[in-house]
């Protein structure tokens, strides 16, 4: 049964952060090319991606705190290992789900606070390099 629980959560978990990655394929690929403006922009645009599987599916498998359905509290005595029934599987998925969103919310955040960082700068330069006036040429 702990097998069953482990595999479905990291389904769900890879279900999850897969759709994310899709969600927020157009917004990151329009973000980089306008910040990076070269093709290796969709190189960072892969590894954000990547980014959002690992983190979604770390963040939604709880690996801790599966571990209370195959081993007993050691810290109280006499205590039993959990039993996995049906409203325990959908509380785990739920927590898998909420997890993983979670997960990818927080490294959303931190790209796009640093994009914006970053788009500032590409706009301040851009603003510097059309008033400074060119030098003619003779």
């Amino acid at each position: 049964m702990f097998l069953s629980l482990l595999f479905v959560t990291l389904l769900i978990a890879a279900l999850v952060s897969g759709a994310a990655a899709l969600a927020f394929n157009r917004p990151v690929t329009q973000i980089l090319a306008r910040i990076i403006a070269d093709p290796i922009s969709d190189a960072w645009r892969r590894y954000l991606h990547f980014a959002i599987l690992v983190v979604g599916i770390s963040a939604g498998v709880r690996i801790h705190e599966l571990e209370r359905y195959i081993t007993a509290n050691q810290w109280v005595k006499d205590s039993a290992v959990l039993q996995l029934t049906r409203d325990r599987w959908v509380l785990e998925v739920y927590r898998t789900i909420i997890g993983s969103l979670q997960g990818i919310a927080w490294l959303m955040l931190v790209f796009f606070v640093i994009a914006l960082i970053a788009y500032v700068i590409v706009r301040i330069a851009e603003l510097r390099r059309e008033r400074t006036p060119s030098a003619p040429h003779p």
